[in-house]
């Protein structure tokens, strides 16, 4: 049956957050405080937070210095991952995954539809792997990223979740 193994060891991830807005400050910004609070709420660290504007360019630049910086194992962003002019994320993480996760998008609005409806379909939440760094893409509203986080991160990110879960697959993640 799936669910945490209490029987198991916690294994704290080290975690950064990015904020994709033209509109947000870190004062304002609900969806990346929600993250970091339900991160450090779960038993993770929070390495770092920034908040870039919707331009792919600054959004790639953020991403491979997380990629870059061996203490940072997951790399969670929210925000952009809409369908309009301005919704970049998607692009900027295409440009720096060496592998993609799609079954994260595909459970992300499968888990939305239950919530919003067709609605979901707007919704490019995408994740992938890049220098043994997991990404995710999350779009930018709070309940949005109380979902990722409370029905998907919060126990992929749990080395005690059964039958597997992705903690264990991170000294594997740059083999080659």
């Amino acid at each position: 049956m799936a669910g945490i193994d209490e029987s198991l060891p916690f294994v704290p991830v080290n975690i950064a957050v990015l904020t994709v807005s033209d509109t947000r400050s870190i004062e304002t910004d609900k969806s990346g405080q929600l993250l970091v609070d339900r991160i450090v709420e779960a038993g993770h660290r929070v390495l770092d937070r920034a908040l870039v504007p919707d331009h792919c360019d600054e959004i790639v630049t953020q991403l491979k210095a997380w990629i870059a910086n061996p203490e940072i194992d997951v790399a969670i962003s929210t925000g952009g991952t809409g369908i309009t002019g301005r919704d970049v994320t998607p692009e900027a993480f295409q440009k720096v995954c060496e592998k993609e996760i799609p079954g994260f998008g595909e459970l992300f609005r499968h888990l939305s539809f239950a919530k919003i409806g067709v609605s979901a379909l707007q919704s490019r939440a995408t994740a992938g792997v890049a220098g043994g760094t997991y990404l995710f893409a999350l779009p930018g509203s709070s309940g949005a990223c109380r979902d990722g986080w409370d029905d998907i991160l919060r126990w992929q990110l749990d080395s005690r979740y059964r039958p597997c879960n992705l903690v264990a697959l991170m000294p594997r993640l740059s083999e080659r």
